[in-house]
């Protein structure tokens, strides 16, 4: 149990038969909770418990212990659930390219790249007709400024977006509100793949299959860092030298 949970034995059994402070709070909670139909939120709770038993407690405390022991009215969970989905599937836009790999457009992806037990992120941009990457960006983190970072390094280097398809997955980064703000705001169609279909994005995909290839294989890598080091200069290699 100590190795699952990552603690010392000294650890567990300090605090094995410490009671709970919270616990006796939380029964109080959970009763007003149950005896409100499940309807009750935190702050009609704290009322309930000045007004009803006498007992003034901080709304943030009594939100804070029903938030701990899972306590939440059913309506509100749908609703957030419910919320999220709705909003994933407005920013969600058909695949604009069919396949059609040799118009002009761009393609984007996020792939991992592990080395040494370590794993950093690279996030490209590929111009479909000249195969050539026009940004790239690598971070420790998987996450919207990646893709965001990534985006402005190709408009850099692009005079005139408007009416370009730039196409993807269905990834969290690509159906945010900040990469549709600043696609739209430049004139650039957003274009995604069917969810579960790689092959509708298979240009890029198969552009970080062979980096994987020719940067793994053909190298004596002693570290994660010479790893990225030389992804960079393969990257370079790719746009200006590789047939």
């Amino acid at each position: 149990m100590c190795e699952v949970l990552e603690i010392s034995p000294k650890t567990y059994y300090k605090y094995r038969n410490v009671p709970d402070k919270d616990y006796e709070d939380y029964k109080l909670i959970r009763r007003i909770f149950n005896q409100s139909m499940k309807t009750y939120g935190y702050r009609r709770i704290t009322d309930e418990l000045r007004e009803t038993y006498g007992i003034i407690y901080n709304a943030k405390k009594v939100l804070r212990i029903m938030n701990k022991y899972g306590i939440q009215p059913l309506y509100i969970k749908n609703q957030q659930r419910n919320g999220h989905k709705v909003r994933m599937e407005r920013m969600i836009r058909p695949d604009l390219l069919q396949r059609n790999f040799n118009q002009r457009g761009w393609t984007t992806d996020v792939t991992y790249l592990d080395y040494a037990g370590k794993r950093s992120f690279l996030s490209t941009i590929l111009d479909l007709q000249s195969k050539k990457i026009i940004g790239y960006q690598i971070s420790n983190r998987n996450d919207i400024k990646l893709v965001m970072d990534t985006l402005h390094k190709a408009l850099k280097k692009t005079k005139d977006p408007s009416g370009l398809v730039l196409h993807s997955d269905q990834g969290f980064q690509y159906i945010s509100t900040e990469y549709h703000t600043v696609c739209e705001s430049r004139g650039i169609l957003i274009s995604m793949s069917r969810k579960g279909t790689p092959l509708d994005n298979a240009v890029i995909e198969s552009f970080h299959s062979l980096l994987k290839k020719e940067t793994l294989c053909n190298n004596d890598i002693k570290s994660h860092e010479e790893y990225i080091k030389i992804v960079k200069s393969w990257l370079i290699f790719y746009n200006t030298r590789r047939r």
